[in-house]
C-alpha cells in the first residue's frame, strides 16, 4: 500500500508581509511588517508602531521564522529592547520589494513618463501633440532605462 505524505495545509506563506532588512555589525536583522504601512510610516503618516509591525520580534530570517539571538542584538544595537531595535530597523533598513511589485512600479513609471512627455511635446508638422503610444514606442526604441528612485517628471526631461 502506498504511503501518503503529510503536508501541512494550514500554513500560509508570507502573503501580506513586507520584510525590512538591516545589516549591522556583520549580522543581518529583519522585521515583519505590513508593506503599505511601512511606506506610510516613512512618510510620517502612520504613528502607531503596532499598525506597522506584524510582531515586535526581531528576526535573523523572517521567512524561516528564526528569531535573532539576544547576544547578537546586544552586540549590534547595545540593547535588547525589541521595540527600540524595530524602530531603528524601520528607519534605516531597506524594504524588500517582490518582483511583481517592482515590475508593476516600473510599468506605471514608464507610462507616467510617456504621458508627461506627451503633454509637453508637439509634432512640428501637424501642430498636434504626440500620442502616448508613439512616445512609449520611441522610448523602447532608444532603450530608455527607468530609474525607480527618481520621479517621472525628472526622467521625462531626460527623454
Amino acid at each position: 500500500m502506498a504511503s501518503k505524505i503529510f503536508t501541512p495545509t494550514n500554513q500560509i506563506r508570507l502573503t501580506n508581509i513586507a520584510t525590512v532588512r538591516l545589516k549591522k555589525g556583520g549580522k543581518r536583522f529583519e522585521i515583519a511588517c505590513y508593506r503599505n504601512k511601512v511606506i506610510s510610516w516613512r512618510n510620517k503618516e502612520e504613528k502607531d508602531l503596532d499598525e506597522v509591525l506584524q510582531t515586535h520580534t526581531v528576526f535573523s530570517n523572517v521567512s524561516k521564522g528564526q528569531a535573532a539571538k539576544k547576544e547578537d542584538l546586544i552586540n549590534s544595537f547595545n540593547t535588547d529592547d525589541q521595540t527600540k531595535i524595530c524602530l531603528e530597523i524601520l528607519e534605516k533598513g531597506e524594504l524588500q520589494v517582490s518582483d511583481k511589485e517592482r515590475t508593476q512600479h516600473l510599468e506605471n513609471t514608464f507610462k507616467e513618463i510617456a504621458s508627461v512627455v506627451s503633454g509637453k511635446c508637439i509634432n512640428p508638422e501637424t501642430k498636434r501633440p504626440y500620442t502616448i503610444s508613439i512616445i512609449e514606442q520611441a522610448m523602447r526604441d532608444i532603450h530608455f532605462s527607468i530609474n525607480p528612485n527618481r520621479n517621472a517628471k525628472q526622467q521625462a526631461l531626460d527623454v
